[in-house]
């Protein structure tokens, strides 16, 4: 059961904590190359895991940022799935110099649906307590990932949306992170100013400085033992606060400063 969030106390700075998703609240349960190796082997295509995990890799980082500004959300949702289909075709081009799939669109429809459902992640480690204790302590909660649509059905299966105030894309922003853009919207719909919340994530760049150029305070998830660590380091960062020259219990003025699914 989740607890429902009592009223943030006046004089508390920090007001929400807005997580990561792949990477700080969820994780692949094996990775991407051996994924797309045991799913390929049934279409009839062989290629060792390792070298479609380093193609993975490559094609990711050379791609464009999956972000369609001004596009309504449905429409966005096919233009996702899309990009998604073009990363997983290059990615076999990489790997193996063609794509030899019978028929990938089928080979493609069937890793889309697997990377939207529960089987094919896990919940990390201490993730649960820690909301669980976050909202009990009266902080609002909020999702900022660059993951497409599907995140929010798959928070749903994990039996995490209950805990989330608001849920924030780049479909929703036109805009992906480290863009303060996708921030700013996420911070509009909790209706707090950046100071008054810290991002929780794991990428020094999309995540961390993302969120120190929204002026919201940041924490690597790669810092803890496990997530449950989390409200301490927030009642950490309160306190230093309160000990800023100046620091009144109002708060001070706002301040200016990868998280995809693998299908």
């Amino acid at each position: 059961m989740v607890p429902e969030p009592s009223a943030p106390r006046p004089q508390r700075r920090i007001q929400a904590v807005v997580f990561d998703a792949v990477g700080t609240l969820l994780h692949l349960r094996e990775p991407v190359g051996e994924t797309y190796a045991r799913r390929a082997a049934q279409a009839g295509v062989t290629l060792p895991a390792s070298r479609l995990e380093e193609a993975f890799g490559r094609v990711l980082a050379a791609a464009p940022p999956a972000v369609h500004p001004g596009t309504p959300l449905a429409g966005a949702a096919s233009l996702e799935r899309a990009w998604w289909r073009e990363r997983v075709r290059e990615t076999f081009r990489a790997a193996d110099g063609v794509a030899r799939f019978t028929d990938f669109d089928a080979f493609f429809e069937g890793l889309w649906e697997y990377y939207a459902g529960a089987a094919a992640w896990s919940v990390a480690r201490g993730a649960r307590p820690a909301l669980r204790q976050l909202r009990a302590a009266g902080l609002r909660l909020a999702v900022l990932s660059n993951f497409d649509q599907r995140l929010r059905g798959l928070l749903r299966a994990l039996e995490l949306h209950a805990f989330f105030d608001t849920v924030t894309l780049p479909s929703d922003a036109g805009a992906a992170k480290p863009d303060r853009a996708i921030f700013d919207v996420c911070l509009k719909r909790l209706g707090l100013a950046g100071h008054r919340a810290v991002y929780v994530g794991d990428r020094a760049e999309e995540d961390l400085r993302g969120a120190r150029a929204a002026g919201m305070a940041a924490i690597d998830v790669k810092e803890l033992a496990t997530l449950e660590d989390v409200p301490a380091r927030i009642e950490a960062l309160e306190k230093a606060a309160a000990l800023v020259p100046g620091e009144t219990p109002r708060g001070r003025r706002r301040s200016a400063a990868d998280g995809r699914s693998p299908a």
